[in-house]
């Protein structure tokens, strides 16, 4: 039985050992770990409880999911019990495809749905060259959106109509387009950030890596603006699970020659045959070769 003394609330940033807390009525404030090491990320539920005019975080509540990267050297996570992620990619600057799948590898790995949405539709050649780059993905089952955020072409709209009543993850690289939607779909984004990293400010410069936003005043949209990223490790995964969470490799399994088929080289293949009949992208099976090489060293 929770102790009269903690209360519920949700992270909505974090920077360093700080984390800033929402309270089930709307407070927010500054909340400091228990122990030495944060483990609390931005949407996770916590109990805390009141010190002063700050408070402790003594306890997290159960996540339904976790969304990370993993290398070699480090873990870093995004954010917890996510609705769906929004994986922003534009016509220019060119995509990584690497990169993408790596992102739709891991939110698959959580079970969380990913949206696709690719910019700059009002660049015309180059956006309908990035669109058929893209045409693997949209045969294989996942959600691509045309977007524009320089033209009112509607493109705005119908997107807003896939966050509704979710919580939803914005992640892509730089240069994008992800402030200017996020000041798009949150005009008060801005003024929010600047106020969150006064309030985690302790007479150094900080900014927060990872945000919070509420789309609407009944608290039932939520965006969560996270940084940049170049490199997108999945070192936390086995190699021999990256075919089940391809959905394009996924209908094939269990039909190989070999129960321990890695689909690399063994005959009898049934991914390998697919391949040959164009129903897998050679830029995909490519891609998973790679990174089941990559996953498949000796890790010390």
């Amino acid at each position: 039985m929770t102790a009269p003394s903690l209360q519920a609330g949700r992270v909505v940033a974090t920077y360093g050992r700080h984390c800033l807390v929402e309270t089930d009525t709307g407070q927010r404030l500054i909340c400091h770990p228990r122990g030495k090491k944060s483990q609390a990320v931005v949407g996770d539920r916590v109990l805390w409880q009141a010190s002063q005019d700050e408070g402790t975080i003594e306890r997290l509540q159960p996540r339904r999911n976790l969304l990370y990267r993993q290398d070699e050297i480090r873990t870093k996570s995004f954010a917890a019990n996510l609705d769906q992620v929004l994986v922003l990619l534009a016509a220019e600057p060119e995509f990584s495809e690497s990169q993408l799948m790596r992102a739709l590898i891991a939110a698959q790995a959580e079970g969380i749905p990913v949206l696709v949405v690719l910019n700059k539709r009002d660049l015309g050649p180059l956006f309908e060259r990035a669109w058929a780059r893209l045409a693997p993905y949209r045969a294989m089952g996942q959600t691509v959106l045309p977007l524009s955020l320089a033209s009112d072409d509607g493109s705005l709209a119908a997107l807003t109509g896939q966050l509704l009543g979710r919580t939803t993850l914005v992640m892509g690289p730089s240069g994008v387009g992800k402030s200017t939607l996020i000041n798009r779909l949150i005009p008060q984004a801005q003024a929010e950030t600047a106020e969150i990293s006064r309030a985690l400010n302790s007479g150094k410069h900080t900014t927060t890596s990872t945000t919070w936003y509420w789309l609407d005043d009944t608290h039932q949209t939520a965006l969560i603006d996270s940084p940049g990223f170049q490199e997108f490790g999945l070192h936390h995964l086995e190699a021999t699970r990256l075919a089940a969470l391809m959905p394009d490799f996924a209908p094939h399994l269990g039909q190989c020659r070999f129960y321990n088929c890695t689909h690399l080289h063994e005959p009898g293949c049934a991914v390998r045959q697919a391949l040959a009949e164009d129903t897998i992208s050679a830029n995909r099976y490519r891609l998973y070769g790679e990174l089941f090489a990559e996953l498949s060293q000796p890790r010390y």
